[in-house]
């Protein structure tokens, strides 16, 4: 057995395979692309289901990949176990190799066998491994055929086991592609010799539990040969396939000769971190201090990857998850002693540790590190506040025996104030009360359904329509980067959601073309719009372009006049107009985004966009709003850019190529083999959309705002063109009349807004000298008025507009003067009665409490109120019976008095 790190194990994998005439392929993001089944990647196929069901071809029919996954939320949910095991992860890499509809059992059988036992691969003796073939169950045949090839290539029969559907058969979903699989097993137990370890894999895959820690998969193999149908029965595919998978992090266990996957190399940089901030030694036992090392390194991982692939920590979907995790490793963190931030530090250990595979990591370190700090940052505050509040809740519980904390409240901190509902529960365990978790997930998805934020995973399903269209029509050639006008055959049509051969005037439509100038709407950028024509008086306007399956470009629109025909020959002709706009504001992104990371920082990076002609839409991480200096140097770059007059340079290249050129990726975004990158500059992006041809093509630009649209996430609106010259000189005109009204030329303008100011001041000085004085003499009137009512000073008073902030002046005299006294104020605001009532220190001290007196004078009012013993307010809808309202406060104390008397 060969002693390999676990980059040396990815790569022997990766180039094993392509040796055999597999395409090797970069990991796919951890954001499954139109997929919208899936929270995270979470295995090597899922780039490739379109292909397995035949939604898409592709021009290879083998590859192989290390893929990142992510298990943590929905049916693959590791979470909770990570840190207890030696092999559970929410983050992990899974080799694989894949074969569609070319080699199959025959063929991966042995490729498999030779990768783990011979020299040019792991060289691991075949004497410590054991395999599984699928027994046949529920009217599914055996899987004879793999049993057979597993004993040609030299595995011992009694090393070939048999298991049923739950362990050795796989399927996508209820219906569609499924197949057996054969897993390969490898023993780590104690026991010496062939008949000795025989023994146990009889005994093991007898009864798992009887040696649990013994046997340990290894890879899987699955054969895809069957579609299943909604009555259950199968169908033979005509090309079956291959999906395999082995987890890096296990082979690098075995062949690093360690018992947990915490021990391999790929951690230990990233745990002696962690001993090193905390101070304490990693035993790699179940102490509470090695459990929390594990969850934090662990979680670092899934943190820094999930970021590097546009996750952002939120309270829905994908954001959600991250943020559980996040604060998962922060409380365990906590429990190891670390009191300051401390998750960013280990994340750039990853990143350290992992960019080297993964590149896209160093390129959104800076991105990584800020969201990891604030996100620890605001749950500290979070976490105190928290606790307190939920303290508080269950002691008021237990004080009423009660054994559970409601879904109300668990949701309220969730809600109101981001507590997490794991948190909840264990803090409420360690008090002796449950939390019904799956009852709180309900009614977070109820709750957040009746306010139309929360949909999944967040995506649209894509129509099979499509995708049939797809297969049939093959991806639309597109000719708008070099022409705006085009004659092209008609390959498609829809009407009513159907496929026709034929639309007449009047029909609203879609139809695709062999070939399109015009753009689909993608990567942030809205369709074309323009006319399709032919010389026999056909005319349809072109409202929108979309891209519903990558590749195929659907125009929509509604024909004038004319007749069109599948197969039909017609002109396609864009709004050029319209398209200059779109393109001017495209280019203004990618100047605008060089603009941001220079005055900001690296950290910033685009998060999505939405570019039209009118203005476009820019959304970056950034965690505070540009202040007022910060907008006019942005401005000031953005328009020394467009005066620059650079020209566009366009190159087609590989990613790596890309990457050292120093392009600019959208964030969290999927590319292929190939990318096209734009140059204006010193602005290097990857990016398929229609651009200006020079930056000057822009004329001026300009924000229009800048706001928060989630934690770390700002959006700008600006403009280009003439809508931007327009907005300055609306600005100018504006100003202008402004200086006219306050008589003073516009470049004095601020000296006369700071005169105005101050004569605002001098005004509010002596309007509230004025008003100290009349509340000063009203509270003395009200003084000389109060009447004697059971020994106790009374008096009452109606104001008209009620003003609360008076009303208190007053009563705070009042009770200064007269501490042994009750006064009633009362009036109308937007049409409702306010009242209010204070009661001096000896009043409250003969048991009069100004909350219980304002709830009885509120009926009156039709309204409610409450507050403190010393005073109250209420409101209520009848303004006509406040009178009678502040004339019962004189019945009040008269009959609490008499009370007091007769006892």
């Amino acid at each position: 057995m060969k002693h390999l790190s676990a980059s040396e194990i990815r790569e022997l994998f990766l180039s094993f395979f392509e040796k055999r005439g597999h395409r090797r392929l970069p990991s796919s993001p951890l954001v499954p692309q139109n997929d919208p089944t899936l929270m995270f990647t979470n295995a090597g196929m899922v780039q490739f289901k379109d292909i397995f069901t035949g939604r898409e071809k592709r021009d290879y029919s083998r590859a192989t990949t290390s893929q990142k996954c992510v298990r943590a939320g929905g049916k693959h949910n590791d979470l909770d176990n990570v840190g207890y095991t030696p092999r559970h992860h929410t983050f992990f890499e899974m080799l694989g190799n894949f074969s569609f509809g070319d080699y199959f059992k025959k063929e991966v059988i042995p490729f498999a066998w030779a990768f783990i036992t011979s020299k040019e691969g792991l060289d691991i003796s075949p004497d410590l491994l054991a395999v599984t073939v699928f027994k046949g169950q529920d009217g599914i045949p055996a899987d004879d055929e793999a049993a057979e090839i597993w004993k040609s290539v030299g595995v011992r029969p009694e090393r070939i086991f048999r298991l049923g559907r739950k362990d050795n058969f796989w399927q996508m979903g209820d219906t569609g592609p499924c197949g057996p699989c054969s897993e390969i097993h490898i023993y780590r137990g104690d026991a010496q010799g062939i008949e000795a370890i025989d023994k146990k894999a009889a005994q093991f895959f007898a009864d798992e539990s009887s040696d649990p820690d013994g046997w340990m998969e290894l890879w899987n193999l699955v054969f895809m040969q069957f579609e299943m149908l909604s009555d259950g029965s199968l169908k033979p595919l005509p090309r079956p396939s291959i999906d395999t998978g082995a987890g890096l992090e296990r082979l690098a266990a075995i062949l690093q000769g360690v018992h947990s996957n915490f021990d391999i190399d790929l951690f230990r940089s990233i745990i002696a971190r962690i001993e090193q901030i905390s101070g304490k030694k990693y035993g790699g036992t179940m102490s509470d201090d090695d459990v929390s090392m594990r969850v934090i390194a662990d979680h670092a991982r899934s943190t820094a990857f999930l970021i590097a692939d546009g996750v952002l920590p939120s309270n829905e979907g994908r954001g959600y998850v991250l943020r559980r995790i996040m604060r998962r490793a922060i409380r365990y963190g906590s429990r190891l002693g670390l009191d300051e931030p401390f998750l960013f530090d280990i994340a750039q250990t990853v990143i350290a540790e992992m960019s080297g595979a993964y590149p896209e990591l160093k390129e959104n370190q800076a991105t990584i590190v800020e969201f990891a700090k604030n996100e620890e940052i605001g749950f500290r505050r979070t976490l105190d506040k928290g606790q307190r509040m939920l303290s508080e809740a269950i002691d008021g519980l237990i004080a009423e025996g009660k054994t559970e904390v409601p879904t109300e409240t668990v949701f309220f901190l969730y809600d109101t104030h981001g507590f997490p509902a794991d948190l909840t529960r264990i803090i409420a365990n360690e008090r002796g009360l449950a939390v019904d978790e799956a009852a709180f997930e309900r009614y977070r998805q109820c709750r957040a359904e009746k306010c139309g934020c929360f949909g999944g995973s967040g995506e649209k399903a894509v129509c099979d329509l499509y995708h049939r269209m797809f297969r049939c029509c093959g991806a639309t050639v597109f000719l708008g980067y070099e022409r705006l006008n085009a004659d092209s055959e008609v390959i498609a049509l829809i009407k009513d959601g159907e496929p026709v051969e034929s639309a007449t005037a009047g029909d609203a439509i879609e139809f695709v073309c062999r070939a399109t100038p015009f753009y689909g709407e993608s990567g942030g950028q809205v369709g074309d719009t323009g006319t399709a024509s032919d010389k026999g008086g056909l005319s349809i306007d072109v409202t929108d372009v979309q891209k519903p399956v990558p590749g195929l470009f659907v125009h929509k629109g509604k024909v004038v006049s004319g007749e069109i025909r599948r197969g039909q020959v017609i002109s396609l002709a864009v709004d050029q107009e319209r398209r200059a706009r779109i393109a001017a504001n495209h280019t203004a992104t990618h100047l605008l985004q060089l603009s941001l990371r220079t005055i900001l920082g690296s950290h910033v990076k685009q998060a999505g966009s939405k570019v039209g002609p009118d203005e476009f839409r820019f959304d970056y991480t950034h965690f505070s709003a540009l202040t007022s200096e910060e907008i006019q140097k942005v401005e000031t770059m953005v328009n020394a850019l467009i005066c620059k007059n650079d020209g566009r340079i366009f190159k087609e290249l590989s990613l790596a190529e890309a990457r050292a050129e120093g392009a600019m990726m959208l964030f969290g975004e999927k590319y292929g083999d190939r990318v096209r990158c734009i140059r204006f500059g010193d602005s290097v992006e990857l990016c398929g959309g229609t651009h200006a041809d020079r930056t000057g093509d822009l004329g001026a630009f300009c924000i229009i705002s800048d706001e928060s649209i989630a934690a770390g996430v700002r959006r700008i609106t600006a403009v280009t063109r003439a809508a931007a010259i327009q907005r300055l000189i609306g600005f100018r005109t504006r100003i202008g009349e402004i200086a006219q009204k306050l008589k003073a030329s516009p470049e004095n303008i601020d000296k006369a807004i700071d005169r105005l100011q101050g004569q605002i001041a001098a005004f509010e000085k002596q309007s509230g000298e004025q008003a100290k004085k009349a509340t000063e003499m009203g509270a003395k009137i009200l003084i000389d008025r109060a009447i004697d009512v059971g020994g106790i000073k009374a008096v009452t008073e109606r104001h008209d507009p009620a003003n609360i902030e008076v009303f208190r002046n007053i009563a705070d005299r009042f009770r200064d003067a007269l501490p042994n006294s009750i006064i009633g104020l009362g009036g109308t605001k937007d049409g409702k009665a306010v009242l209010m009532v204070a009661v001096g220190p000896k009043a409250v001290a003969k048991g009069f409490k100004a909350g219980e007196l304002i709830k009885e004078m509120a009926k009156v009012v039709d309204g409610k109120g409450g507050g403190k013993p010393d005073l109250a307010q209420a409101g209520g809808s009848n303004p006509a019976r406040i009178e009678q309202a502040l004339a019962k406060l004189y019945d009040l104390i008269e009959t609490k008095q008499g009370n007091a008397r007769d006892k």
